[in-house]
């Protein structure tokens, strides 16, 4: 099973450059997962493609939003996660099939000024235990924007970006006490050092110069940790200020 995710910051924005139809063209993914669509209709050009589409767009419009591409239906498909403040802003979308959960998900940003980390840190409870829920029931796959780098290895500047938005002591201490709820960053188990990054600000020649954040995530329960064969970042897809991450798992859907 082959899976990527990728925040395209803007699915129709993304489908008119070279490397999102490609990705879904090659057909070489069971599962494509896609985070900030920021759309309420799926484009044209993503029908008839051999996969089953799941928009979950914000009630914002051009804000947010959701798309899971999957060549098998699942069994259920789960909008949020019970909290309109968080479902409104669609950033949690489950689909159950026999042997796990996928859930595609877009953390939110907790802004500049740390205007959001608040809601952000609230957000990142209730996901918590709804994840806990599900894994009771059958393994999980997460994967999307998690909007922290975990580690000092996940960024370029880890002193300048102390504090900052992504970077707070709050959100990382989070990220380190969910991973220890029976949770594998599975990029993690292939990539011990750093320099591999998902994100880059649109700032001049900073993704050439590789002055980036790994805030793209491919998690797994532990349960299913040793199933996973790869776990990468495809650094030289352009599109969007985040690169896809892919994994592959040694099990079916």
């Amino acid at each position: 099973m082959k899976v990527l995710s990728w925040n395209v910051n803007g699915i129709r924005a993304a489908m008119g450059k070279d490397g999102l139809p490609r990705l879904i063209g090659s057909g070489e993914y069971d599962i494509l997962m896609f985070q900030e669509v920021k759309a309420n209709q799926l484009p044209l050009e993503l029908h008839g493609n051999g996969y089953t589409p799941i928009l979950y767009p914000a009630k914002k419009k051009g804000y947010s939003g959701l798309l899971t591409l999957t060549k098998k239906t699942p069994i259920e498909v789960t909008y949020g996660i019970g909290d309109a403040a968080i479902d409104d802003e669609a950033r949690v979308l489950t689909a159950e099939f026999e042997n796990l959960f996928v859930i595609n998900t877009y953390f939110p940003n907790s802004r500049r000024e740390l205007e959001r980390l608040d809601f952000k840190l609230w957000y990142n409870e209730k996901f918590a235990r709804f994840m806990q829920k599900l894994k009771k029931k059958k393994p999980l796959l997460m994967c999307g924007d998690f909007n922290v780098a975990h580690e000092e290895i996940d960024i370029a500047r880890p002193r300048e970006n102390r504090g900052n938005a992504g970077f707070t002591d709050e959100e990382r201490g989070w990220m380190t006490k969910f991973l220890g709820m029976g949770y594998t960053d599975t990029f993690r188990i292939f990539t011990k050092g750093g320099g591999h990054y998902s994100w880059w600000a649109f700032r001049s020649n900073v993704r050439e110069r590789n002055i980036g954040w790994r805030i793209d995530y491919a998690i797994v329960t532990d349960d299913i940790k040793e199933k996973v064969k790869s776990s990468g970042i495809l650094g030289s897809v352009l599109g969007s200020d985040h690169a896809p991450i892919t994994i592959e798992l040694d099990m079916p859907l």
